[in-house]
């Protein structure tokens, strides 16, 4: 970051969305958008290509979760491991409990949920841009219970999920097939069979229904900011 100008690339697939976000982001002066992607491998094309000898840089990536051609939570991975100083605030509209702590251990800089004040998000950019942790009540109190469940051995249900059984679970929900799902990720129907077994038994539901209920009754019981 030079001379305080905070540049800035957004990753999400509706536009109306990232016009959204470039609005909030026009009433701080120092905050400059300097690209958009709306895919997940645009996303790390514009990484490279800011980062390139000769291009102005970058000193923050806002970063949906739920991305198409490459998940979100895969791309903030694949920043962090070859970029593991630009800093990474993930928006979506999954709830903190969901999400946060998940985001933060891969190597986000902070969690922002899209229905947000504005306020808000300009001051998680300018947090995370300086090289902070910006978290919300909400999403604080959901990493403070994880670490605690780790630390007590007590991890139940969506906590115990891997990575990839976190993404396929995060998929079934939203009512795409093992197909869909396969087309998604890419991987094989029958892997993602194997990981969509392993979701259902670790969360204690027996079909993509029960799924369904149980993870909107996680989101009912998240914490309130």
């Amino acid at each position: 970051m030079s001379a305080g100008l905070v540049r800035v690339l957004i990753g999400d697939d509706h536009r109306i969305v990232r016009e959204g976000i470039k609005q909030v982001l026009a009433d701080a002066p120092e905050v400059q958008v300097v690209a958009e992607a709306s895919t997940g491998p645009e996303v790390l094309t514009w990484v490279e290509q800011l980062h390139a000898q000769g291009q102005p840089g970058l000193d923050l990536v806002l970063l949906d979760i739920a991305l198409p051609g490459r998940d979100g939570l895969d791309v903030l991975q694949s920043i962090k491991r070859d970029r593991p100083r630009l800093p990474v605030l993930m928006i979506s509209t999954y709830p903190e409990s969901q999400y946060a702590a998940r985001c933060i251990k891969l190597g986000a800089s902070g969690y922002l949920n899209k229905s947000a004040d504005p306020d808000d998000m300009i001051a998680g950019v300018r947090r995370v841009a300086g090289g902070g942790i910006y978290l919300s009540a909400a999403a604080a109190q959901s990493l403070a219970e994880s670490v605690a469940g780790l630390a007590s051995g007590t991890k139940v249900g969506a906590d115990t999920l891997s990575h990839r059984e976190h993404q396929v679970f995060r998929l079934l929900v939203t009512g795409m097939s093992v197909t869909q799902i396969g087309a998604q990720l890419g991987l094989a129907s029958n892997t993602v069979s194997t990981y969509r077994a392993r979701v259902l038994e670790k969360t204690g539901t027996r079909n993509d229904v029960e799924l369904a209920l149980y993870a909107e009754r996680m989101a009912q019981n998240r914490p309130t900011r």
